[in-house]
């Protein structure tokens, strides 16, 4: 360990930065910021999530046409400025993005979130499918957004959220809306929950221990992916249902083709052969 990480990690956060608030760009556009929030459709009935509210650019323009905003903030030079503004209908919650709890009631994210936390704050709202959250705009680092929305997919997690929510990139935005600018560009994605889910909320941690045991190796061919789970018959019968003829990896199998495996697996294969997933792995330690 080299002197600077000794002196990192016994560093006092007098500010109070959390050691999560690097990435933090704040957009200073205001144009942007109207066009973020039109996105949203907010009307008077949505509770909505600023995680990370920073200077309050985006609370205030969405305090006026939420029914409830809640402001999430850490930094205690921001909080100041958060708390000058004297939003109608906004609740400030001085805490760590990851630590906070969600409302339990329907509610609606839109925000430019911290880059450093991108994934685990992804997380937080989508690996339960049975919580409140039922669409966002987010505003998030370009190479993350387009991660989420490829068709071609490594991540268990990400085909895990597509079971439950469609996830579209909408629009590239230039580091010089930004303050501090960042060093790279952002982008702009939506999450709708889908009206009617792939696979039902009650199965999700059964799905996810097939998606992570099939995605261990994302360039693996369906035929080696699937092998430990389904018998060489019910493979090949399983290619033919998905309309499978040649090989491909399974990292560009689509949502409904996924959706078909869990299906038959649930159907046709001994519950001793389902891979399992701790529950643990998926709410309690989100990584970075």
């Amino acid at each position: 360990m080299t002197r600077r990480r000794k002196k990192n990690q016994n560093r006092k956060f007098t500010t109070g930065n959390s050691p999560n608030f690097s990435g933090q760009h704040l957009i200073h556009n205001k144009k942007l910021i109207n066009e973020i929030v039109d996105q949203a459709k907010i009307s008077t009935h949505d509770i909505v999530l600023d995680l990370g509210a920073g200077k309050g650019g985006l609370t205030l323009v969405l305090s006026n046409q939420a029914r409830k905003v809640v402001a999430v903030e850490y930094d205690q030079k921001f909080i100041k400025k958060l708390k000058q503004l004297e939003m109608k209908n906004t609740v400030i919650i001085e805490q760590d993005i990851l630590k906070i709890s969600l409302p339990r009631e329907h509610f609606v994210v839109v925000s430019n979130i911290p880059y450093a936390i991108t994934t685990p704050i992804m997380k937080m709202l989508l690996n339960n499918p049975s919580n409140g959250f039922q669409r966002g705009v987010i505003v998030m680092e370009k190479g993350a957004a387009k991660r989420f929305t490829s068709n071609f997919v490594k991540d268990p997690y990400v085909i895990a959220w597509k079971m439950w929510f469609d996830i579209q990139y909408v629009k590239a935005i230039s580091s010089k809306n930004f303050s501090p600018p960042p060093r790279v560009d952002s982008a702009m994605i939506t999450i709708n929950r889908k009206a009617k889910p792939i696979v039902p909320y009650s199965d999700y941690l059964i799905f996810w221990g097939l998606v992570a045991y099939v995605l261990k190796n994302p360039q693996l061919s369906i035929d080696l992916a699937l092998r430990g789970v389904f018998t060489p018959p019910q493979i090949k019968h399983l290619k033919t249902s998905l309309r499978i003829k040649n090989e491909v990896t399974v990292a560009t199998l689509s949502e409904r083709q996924w959706g078909l495996i869990f299906e038959t697996m649930v159907k046709h294969v001994p519950k001793f052969r389902w891979p399992k997933i701790k529950k643990a792995v998926l709410l309690l330690s989100p990584s970075r």
